[in-house]
């Protein structure tokens, strides 16, 4: 829902045409519950997910450290604040030049997940500690991911294997268990991996220190979602699991569970219609859609809660759509949402918990409109 700051900041400020809402209280609040649920794990916040700077800045102030996927974003942490060694470039596709620039910046901790990721890393950024993406399955996750990061455990071996002969640092697993990933098992899933490939190392004389376990930490939509110290507490279980008492060094990469729920999209109603006389089905038609930031309803993966100023109203199913001249700008049609029927041109519409994936995604000009502004109080 969205919080009073943010509801004052409407009311007194009156922003014209869609624009994303962020309170910095529930992303501080967020933070220290990370904190509290997993003491023991560095928190690394994934920039992509919201890269305002003034979240950067909070961030940086409370000691976060920050999961990079581009020169760019290793930048906007380090005007925020952050230090090098608090930066790990996350991103398993690098142009060479863009790891030598990050290596000159200080840079020491980097992703991989092949032998000529590792190779370029080696020619340019000579020393430097590196960890190998594992494939996880993304059971549960609502946000699943496709296989384009990520390398079998048994490959894995050698990448790290062929890493140490490059005289890099082979320094530990990462893996990334879907985006608001719920079903709490796959990390013990994703965790028994990373042992096999600490294990089989260990017999090589190649110990390996991290356990990266990145993001997927979900916020919640229109669903209940377990709490960070429900996460907190299952993770440690299966680190204890499979690891017993020498646990490694851990991360997490929070980045929708970290400012998903703090942001909040005002839109406005442009048309309601119907598209034949007997056909009951309304189509709502909002200021902003897929391409104004709303990518992640992409097959309506993730289904976005929305207040009227009608709640309250009797309410029936309608499709809900974009404004531009796309016919891909549809939000949800195979499953219609359900609006008041007494909802109106020109009402102002709350789309909640948007403080993630949204301004990113957002389209430079497409159509001419302009790109998601935001304001962060």
């Amino acid at each position: 829902m969205a919080t009073e700051r943010v509801l004052d900041f409407r009311a007194t400020r009156r922003p014209n045409g869609p624009c994303l809402v962020v309170d910095l209280d529930v992303v501080r609040d967020n933070f220290r519950a990370f904190e509290k649920a997993m003491p023991d794990s560095k928190i690394y916040y994934a920039v992509k997910a919201n890269p305002a700077p003034e979240i950067l800045r909070l961030l940086a102030s409370m000691g976060s450290s920050f999961d990079c996927a581009s020169v760019a974003e290793i930048e906007m942490a380090m005007d925020a604040g952050a230090s090098a060694d608090l930066i790990s470039y996350g991103n398993t596709i690098k142009k060479e030049r863009d790891i030598l620039r990050a290596f000159e910046l200080g840079i020491r901790l980097f992703a991989i997940d092949c032998v000529e990721e590792a190779e370029k890393i080696g020619r340019v950024a000579p020393g430097s500690k590196v960890f190998c993406r594992v494939l996880t399955d993304g059971e549960g996750a609502e946000w699943p991911l496709s296989r384009k990061f990520g390398c079998a455990p048994s490959m894995a071996i050698d990448v790290l294997r062929h890493a140490k002969a490059l005289n890099l640092t082979p320094w530990g697993v990462s893996f990334h268990v879907g985006s608001q990933q719920v079903n709490l098992d796959a990390w013990d899933r994703a965790l028994a991996d990373a042992k096999m490939v600490f294990a089989t190392l260990a017999e090589e004389g190649i110990v390996l220190g991290l356990v990266n376990m990145g993001g997927g930490f979900p916020t919640r939509y229109l669903k209940d979602v377990p709490s960070a110290q429900s996460y907190g507490q299952a993770i440690f279980g299966y680190l204890r699991k499979h690891f017993g008492n020498v646990l490694p060094e851990t991360i997490i990469e929070p980045g929708r569970g970290m400012v998903g729920n703090a942001g909040t999209i005002k839109t406005e109603v442009v048309l309601i219609s119907k598209k034949a006389d007997n056909d009951n089905q309304r189509w709502v038609f909002l200021d902003i859609g897929k391409f104004g930031g709303l990518a992640e309803t992409m097959d309506e993966a993730i289904r976005y809660p929305i207040s009227t100023p009608r709640d309250g109203d009797a309410v029936a199913p309608c499709v809900l759509a974009g404004p531009t001249c796309d016919s891909a700008d549809v939000l949800y049609e195979k499953n219609p949402y359900p609006l008041p029927l007494s909802l109106s041109i020109g009402d102002e519409v709350l789309i909640e918990n948007t403080g993630a994936y949204t301004t990113t995604y957002s389209a430079v000009a497409f159509n001419g409109f302009e790109p998601l502004r935001a304001y962060v109080i």
